[in-house]
C-alpha cells in the first residue's frame, strides 16, 4: 500500500509557531491562542464561517434587497442629513440606475473624499431606507477611471473572530499561511489507497480551496458545510477521534483482566427466585457478557436498552459471576435516588442468596461510612453500589473485578475509567459494563463509544403495553386533575412531575411543594406524597416505600424520578412544562409508567404558545414509544452536545466536524481507522496529535 507523506526535512506547519507570520508579535499571538490557534496548521484549520461574492459587479438596477453586492459608479450628490440621526448621504449612479449610500459615522475628510464626480466601488447589503434602497456603511474604494481596478479572483472568506481581530487581518494572515501550505509544508497523513478508495482529496487541496473558493463555487453547499472539501477535513478529524478511542481500547485490552469463569449455581438460584423469565434479548446480551468475562483481558461493553427493558437484571446477573469467582463488583449511578433504587433491588435479589450488598453515597456519613468503607476494604461487602462517592480516595476495594456504570451519558470517559483504577491489582484491571436507558443514535455511538463493544436489549418484557400520550394546554389543567382523581379512586397510582426552566434545584423543589399543596386542596380524598432532590435520603426512601406499597395514590416530584423508579401499579404520568425538557428526558419520565400489564397514560401539560421545536418534540412523544426513534429525533432537534450530555461532549470538542451533519462519513472513518491500525500504525499518533493535541481527554490513558 503506497503512502503519501511529505519529506520530514521541510518545515512542519504543526510545529511552526504562529509568531513566524509577519505582523504577529507576542501580544497579537495571545489573542490567537485564546481561539486555540498556536501553530500555522491551527490557523489553516480556522475555516471561514461563510463567503461573500466580490468577483462580479452588479448593475444598480439589478440589486436585490438584503443581498450583498459589489457596485461601481459615480457620486452625483453628497450631502449631510440632519434628520433623527446625523448622516452623510451620497447618491451613486451607473449606466443602469442610481442608489444611495449612507454613513452615520464619518469625518469631514471622508466627506471631501466622496465629492461629486468621484468614481467608487462599494461592497455592502442594500436595505430599504428613507430614500429608497440604501447601502449603510459599505466598504468602498475610490477608482481611477484611467487605471481599472481588478475584481477579486475568488470568493471572499468571512472568518469566525473575536474582539480586535478584523476580517482584513484574518485574510492577511491566511494569505501568508497559504504560501507555507503551497510549499508542501503540511504533511499528508492519509495513505494514497485510503484517499483513493474513499474518494478523498489531499488535505492541502481541500484547505487551499476552502480559504479561496473559485467564483463558480456553490455558496449554499459551502454554507451548509456539505462541500466535499469541507467533508475531507471533517473526515480526518472524525478519524482522529475514532483512532483515539480505538487506541484507548487497545491499550486497555493489552492489560490483564480477572478471568471470571462461568459458575452457574448462584445464577440458577437467582433466576429461580425471580417472579418472571428473562426475555430472549436479555438472554442474548447476558451470553455476550459471559463470553467477555471469561477472557483474560478486561471487558469493555456498552449495553443499551429502552426504558423498562430489564438492564438492571442483566447487571445483577453479571455481578453474580464476579461474586461466584470470589471477587467484588461495583455499580456506579449518577444520582442518589437511582443508586438507592439499585441498592434496594440488588439487596432484595442477592441477600437471600447470602450475598452482602453495600451502599455508599455522600449521604452516608460518620460511623456508618467508616463501617461501609471497612467492609468494602476487607471484602465482606461483595457488591458495592454508589454514586461518584465510589471514586473518592478513601474507598479501597479488596478484590474488585467488575465495574458497572449506569446511565453512562452522565459521566465522561475519564470518570468511567477512574473507577477501573480502583480495581487495579498489579497489571490486572477489572471488567467494565456500561449501561444506558437513554438509547444513543447509531451515529453517536459509532463516534463517542468506539472504544466499547455494544449490545442492545431490543425487546420489552411480555405484557407491556405502549403508554398512550397526549399533549394538552395548561387551560385544561382542571380536566387533568379530574382525570387523576378518577384514576386514584379506581385504585391506580399516578405521578405529577414539576419542571422549571431555571437550573436551580431550590426553585424546582419550591415548585413541587407548591403544586403538592394545590393538589391536596383540589383532591382532598387522594393520598398525596412529595419527593424532591433536597430531601434527606431517609425521607426520600420513606416516601418511595409508601408509594410502592400503595399507601400513596399520587406522587408529586421533580425530575429526580427520571430514572430507576419502578412501581408497576403507577399508570398515569402528568408532566408539567414538558416544553422545557429534551426528548430523552421526557421519554425517561414517561417510562416510570407502563411497567406493568395495566394500560397507562401520559399527559404533557404545556404552557402555550409553543415554539416550533417544542411542538415537534411533543408530537414525537405522542407518536412513538420507541426510544431509538426518539433518540434519532432528539439528535436532529438538539444536536450531539445535548444528546450525549455535557460531560461527555465537553471532552469531544470538534474543530470542524459535526456529528449530525457528517454522520454519513462515520462508516468510512471506521473502515479507515481499521486499515491504519493494521497497515500504517506509524501514522496513528500523528493523526491523533494533529486534531486532538489540545484535548485533555487524550493526554493519557
Amino acid at each position: 500500500m503506497a503512502m503519501v507523506a511529505r519529506p520530514a526535512s521541510k518545515a512542519d506547519l504543526s510545529q511552526l509557531s504562529i509568531t513566524q507570520l509577519k505582523g504577529v508579535g507576542d501580544q497579537f499571538a495571545q489573542k490567537l491562542y485564546k481561539l486555540g490557534i498556536v501553530t500555522i496548521q491551527d490557523l489553516l484549520f480556522h475555516l471561514p464561517l461563510r463567503y461573500i461574492d466580490r468577483t462580479r459587479i452588479t448593475p444598480i438596477s439589478a440589486i436585490i434587497p438584503n443581498t450583498p453586492v459589489v457596485i461601481e459608479g459615480e457620486i452625483r450628490t453628497n450631502q449631510v442629513m440632519h434628520g433623527k440621526r446625523y448622516s452623510l448621504l451620497c447618491r451613486i449612479q451607473d449606466a443602469s440606475g442610481a442608489i444611495a449610500i449612507r454613513f452615520f459615522h464619518f469625518s469631514n475628510a471622508q466627506k471631501q473624499a466622496l465629492a461629486p464626480g468621484t468614481r467608487i466601488r462599494c461592497f455592502g447589503e442594500a436595505r430599504r431606507g428613507s430614500s429608497g434602497l440604501e447601502l449603510y456603511h459599505p466598504e468602498y474604494r475610490r477608482i481611477d477611471p484611467q487605471q481599472p481596478m481588478p475584481l477579486e479572483a475568488t470568493l471572499t472568506p468571512i472568518y469566525p473572530t473575536s474582539e480586535g481581530l478584523t476580517q482584513h487581518r484574518w485574510r492577511s494572515l491566511m494569505a501568508q499561511a497559504i504560501k507555507f501550505l503551497k510549499r508542501g509544508a503540511l504533511q499528508e497523513l492519509l495513505p494514497n489507497d485510503i484517499l483513493r478508495d474513499l474518494n478523498q482529496v489531499t488535505l492541502e487541496t481541500a484547505l487551499d480551496y476552502l480559504h479561496h473558493p473559485p467564483p463558480a463555487a456553490k455558496l449554499d453547499v459551502l454554507k451548509d458545510g456539505n462541500h466535499p472539501f469541507q467533508q475531507r477535513l471533517a473526515f480526518e478529524e472524525l478519524l482522529a477521534h475514532q483512532l483515539s478511542l480505538l487506541k484507548l481500547r487497545h491499550q486497555i485490552q493489552q492489560k490483564n483482566g480477572a478471568r471470571l469463569n462461568y459458575i452457574p449455581e448462584l445464577e440458577n438460584l437467582f433466576l429461580g427466585n425471580l417472579q418472571f423469565s428473562l426475555t430472549a434479548a436479555q438472554q442474548r446480551v447476558y451470553a455476550e457478557i459471559k463470553d467477555d468475562l471469561s477472557q483474560a483481558f478486561p471487558m469493555l461493553r456498552l449495553v443499551q436498552g429502552d426504558v423498562g427493558s430489564g438492564k438492571t437484571v442483566v447487571a445483577a446477573l453479571t455481578a453474580l459471576q464476579a461474586v461466584a469467582n470470589k471477587k467484588q463488583a461495583a455499580i456506579m449511578a449518577p444520582t442518589e435516588i437511582l443508586s438507592e433504587q439499585h441498592y434496594l433491588n440488588f439487596s432484595a435479589w442477592c441477600e437471600p442468596l447470602g450475598i452482602s450488598v453495600g451502599w455508599l453515597t455522600s449521604k452516608v456519613k460518620g460511623k456508618k461510612r467508616n463501617t461501609v468503607l471497612s467492609e468494602i476494604e476487607n471484602g465482606s461487602t461483595q457488591i458495592v453500589i454508589g454514586t461518584h462517592s465510589l471514586l473518592q480516595n478513601d474507598v479501597n476495594f479488596c478484590d474488585l473485578a467488575l465495574v458497572i456504570i449506569d446511565e453512562q451519558h452522565r459521566f465522561g470517559v475519564h470518570q468511567r475509567l477512574a473507577l477501573r483504577t480502583k480495581g487495579k491489582q498489579g497489571d490486572s484491571y477489572p471488567h467494565q459494563l456500561i449501561m444506558t436507558a437513554t438509547p444513543i443514535p447509531r451515529t453517536l455511538a459509532m463516534s463517542a463509544y468506539a472504544d466499547l463493544d455494544c449490545s442492545i436489549i431490543d425487546e420489552l418484557p411480555p405484557g407491556r403495553k405502549p403508554v398512550a400520550t397526549i399533549a394538552v394546554g395548561n387551560e385544561k389543567r382542571p380536566q387533568i386533575i379530574e382525570r387523576v382523581k378518577h384514576a386514584c379512586t379506581a385504585g391506580k397510582q399516578a405521578y405529577w412531575v414539576c419542571t422549571l426552566i431555571e437550573e436551580s434545584e431550590a426553585l424546582q423543589c419550591q415548585a413541587a411543594e407548591a403544586t403538592a399543596e394545590e393538589l391536596k386542596v383540589a383532591l382532598p380524598t387522594v393520598n398525596i406524597g412529595l419527593i424532591h432532590g433536597r430531601m434527606k435520603a431517609k425521607e426520600k426512601t420513606a416516601v418511595m416505600e409508601c408509594f410502592k406499597a400503595a399507601k400513596l395514590d399520587l406522587l408529586v416530584a421533580t425530575t429526580v424520578i427520571e430514572v430507576g423508579v419502578d412501581v408497576p401499579n403507577a399508570s398515569l404520568m402528568i408532566i408539567e412544562n414538558p416544553e422545557r425538557l429534551g426528548l430523552a428526558q421526557l421519554h425517561q419520565l414517561r417510562g416510570r409508567v407502563g411497567r406493568g400489564a395495566i394500560e397507562s397514560f401520559c399527559a404533557l401539560l404545556y404552557n402555550p404558545p409553543l415554539s416550533q421545536q417544542s411542538r415537534e418534540r411533543l408530537n414525537v412523544m405522542r407518536e412513538t414509544n420507541d426510544g431509538f426513534i426518539i433518540a434519532e429525533k432528539d439528535l436532529e432537534l438538539r444536536g450531539p452536545g445535548e444528546v450525549l450530555g455535557t460531560r461527555q461532549t465537553g471532552e469531544m470538542v470538534f474543530r470542524i466536524a459535526n456529528l449530525q451533519r457528517n454522520a454519513t462519513l462515520l462508516p468510512q472513518t471506521k473502515k479507515a481507522a481499521q486499515i491504519l491500525l493494521k497497515h500504517y500504525p506509524q501514522l496513528v499518533d500523528p493523526i491523533i496529535t494533529r486534531w486532538l493535541s489540545h484535548n485533555a481527554q487524550y493526554a493519557h490513558v
